[in-house]
């Protein structure tokens, strides 16, 4: 195949790369590996976030910090990106972690321009750690990181196959988008993205691609520009 983009932001919850919802899965990683080492074969340079919903997610009491909980959170992504980082090396992916805060003696520190390098010289970078700061999601994240490194597109890889205008575990009639623009997805409250990330990407003209996970080859299809999901723009 060959690809529409030249750098994406592939962005995988922590529940992809788990068992059953908890811990790490080594054989998704490796699933996941095998697809990012085939967009590097085509040529594109590819920056990643994982989330951490595998190992934390949300305040465990509501008597617990909302910073603290978030905390918490930003450490479970910084834990699945070196395990995705582990599973890129073993499958001969150069692969580096870059966290939003100081961890220094377990990944560099994130900078645009070394992410930029990094890339440039066909290195997967894994942003860890969200924006460095609670009260924000890895998708905003996820869309700062991708407007940072000038990425051509989110690839947002999901449970769900697209965008739909409600749950359609729920409603068997549940309306399937092909294509929509950000300031719909805000007005009909639509959870692409929390509303942050999405008005982010909407503000910077960031175009996102929403695919479901478990199709296969969908990271390499979404790359090449297949009609596959939702195209927000």
């Amino acid at each position: 195949m060959e690809a529409k983009y030249k750098r994406v932001l592939l962005k995988v919850s922590g529940e992809a790369i788990s068992k059953n919802g908890t811990g790490i899965d080594p054989d998704k990683l490796a699933v996941v590996a095998e697809e990012v080492k085939q967009l590097l074969a085509m040529g594109v340079q590819v920056g990643m976030v994982v989330g951490g919903g595998n190992f934390w997610r949300g305040r465990t009491s509501e008597n617990m910090d909302r910073a603290t909980a978030d905390q918490i959170g930003m450490l479970a992504t910084c834990m699945n990106g070196l395990a995705l980082a582990d599973a890129l090396r073993a499958a001969g992916i150069p692969a580096e972690v870059m966290a939003a805060f100081e961890i220094a003696s377990i990944c560099e520190e994130f900078t645009v321009k070394g992410a930029r390098e990094l890339l440039e010289a066909g290195t997967v970078v894994i942003f860890t750690g969200g924006t460095g700061h609670p009260f924000f999601s890895t998708d905003t994240g996820a869309a700062l990181r991708a407007i940072e490194i000038q990425a051509d597109v989110i690839l947002l890889a999901k449970n769900v196959d697209a965008v739909y205008d409600s749950d359609p575990a729920k409603n068997p009639n549940a309306k399937k988008y092909t294509k929509i623009t950000h300031s719909e997805v805000l007005e009909k409250d639509l959870k692409v993205m929390d509303s942050t990330a999405a008005s982010l990407c909407r503000d910077n003209g960031m175009k996102i691609h929403v695919f479901g996970l478990a199709e296969p080859n969908g990271i390499i299809r979404a790359c090449a520009g297949e009609e596959i999901g939702t195209i927000v723009y």
